[in-house]
């Protein structure tokens, strides 16, 4: 069942949502600083759901796999009929799409996208959102859901985007799919065409955003910690130069595996044990962003991995953001996130796609 907490009633509640997959609550922070009243969540991880509760505790969140909530019952719960959210957003869990995962079409994640539409043909939402990996869109799963959607009502378009492009400090591309009910609309080419000017898509440098967590050394921020390194993955840290690889690492220190890639001549795989840039983006936060040897998740100049408030501030959570659980499970909160920024923009297009230009900068 739902938590007791009672929906907050705003002044301007005409624009609500409810988010699937909520997670650690990027979708939710972001889609509330584009002026949604997020009503209602559902999430598996009972620790990512106690992240999300602690940031959002007017929010009601279930704690169940999506796959045995009734629709019907979850509506009547929030005290909504049909037809009445303004928005059902979802990201359901990407490995199964993933190209940095397994791409295996049997894994059974992969089913979790069917239950979007099970809830959207239920709760007949004014607009649904869906933000997931590129490669869904070659699944057969996402034409059946476009088909359906087109079927009862609604207008249907995706983009493949980069959250570069929207402000993240960082590559993550990643495919948005939007479906609105019941309007003779046209989408544009691209989604910033939907975004009001005052929306600035300025990227600042991932060195100087990882700078805001300020010195890990004299902080009282619980969340400002990294991995302490092994004594042998220390020593490699410390020969890496700013902006450098593992492929700068001397002979004696690198692993066998980045041998044999420096000996075919792939010096393009320099992930692992590598510096994020001082100028520039940083790379896709993943469910490892702050472990030196599963990306180019080093810091800057310092020898140690990112710290947790530092990955989440690349994926653009508010520097006061809590989260809860190991920090393995922590870890993972970060990397799976919709990075705030990302979810603000798009909450802004579907905002102007819903109504009038004026009211989609309203809340800006």
């Amino acid at each position: 069942m739902l938590g007791e907490a009672s929906i907050p009633v705003a002044e301007d509640a005409e624009l609500t949502a409810v988010d699937l997959f909520a997670g650690a609550g990027g979708s939710t922070q972001g889609l509330g600083d584009a002026g949604f009243r997020v009503v209602g969540a559902i999430e598996n991880d009972e620790t990512a759901a106690s992240t999300f509760s602690e940031n959002h505790p007017c929010v009601p969140v279930l704690i169940d796999d999506i796959s045995n909530v009734d629709p019907a019952e979850f509506l009547r719960q929030l005290r909504l009929g049909r037809s009445e959210l303004s928005l059902l957003t979802a990201c359901p869990p990407c490995q199964g799409f993933s190209s940095l995962g397994s791409r295996d079409s049997a894994d059974e994640r992969n089913d979790l996208i069917t239950e979007v539409w099970r809830f959207a043909a239920e709760m007949q939402p004014a607009a649904i959102l869906i933000e997931n990996v590129p490669g869904l869109a070659r699944d057969p799963r996402w034409e059946d859901l476009r088909e359906q959607a087109v079927e009862h009502g609604y207008r249907f378009s995706s983009w493949i985007v980069d959250a570069l492009d929207f402000g993240v400090p960082q590559r993550r591309r990643r495919l948005i799919g939007i479906a609105i009910r019941d309007r003779a609309i046209g989408f544009p080419g691209t989604l910033q065409e939907l975004l009001p000017t005052s929306f600035s898509l300025d990227v600042p440098h991932a060195s100087q955003v990882i700078a805001q967590a300020g010195d890990i050394a004299d902080t009282a921020d619980p969340w400002h910690r990294a991995r302490t390194p092994t004594p042998q993955v220390l020593e490699r840290l410390r020969e890496i130069p700013a902006g450098g690889d593992h492929f700068d690492l001397p002979d004696e220190l690198q692993l066998d595996c980045h041998k044999r890639l420096k000996s075919a001549g792939r010096t393009a795989s320099t992930g692992p044990y590598s510096r994020i840039p001082l100028e520039g983006p940083a790379p896709t936060m993943t469910t490892r962003c702050t472990t030196a040897a599963c990306g180019r998740f080093v810091h800057p100049t310092e020898d140690r991995a990112l710290s947790l408030r530092e990955a989440a501030l690349l994926q653009t959570f508010p520097a006061g953001y809590q989260f809860c659980g190991t920090y393995e499970s922590m870890e993972r909160q970060i990397g799976n996130a919709v990075p705030v920024r990302l979810a603000h923009a798009l909450g802004l297009a579907v905002r102007r796609l819903l109504g009038p230009a004026e009211k989609a900068a309203e809340h800006d």
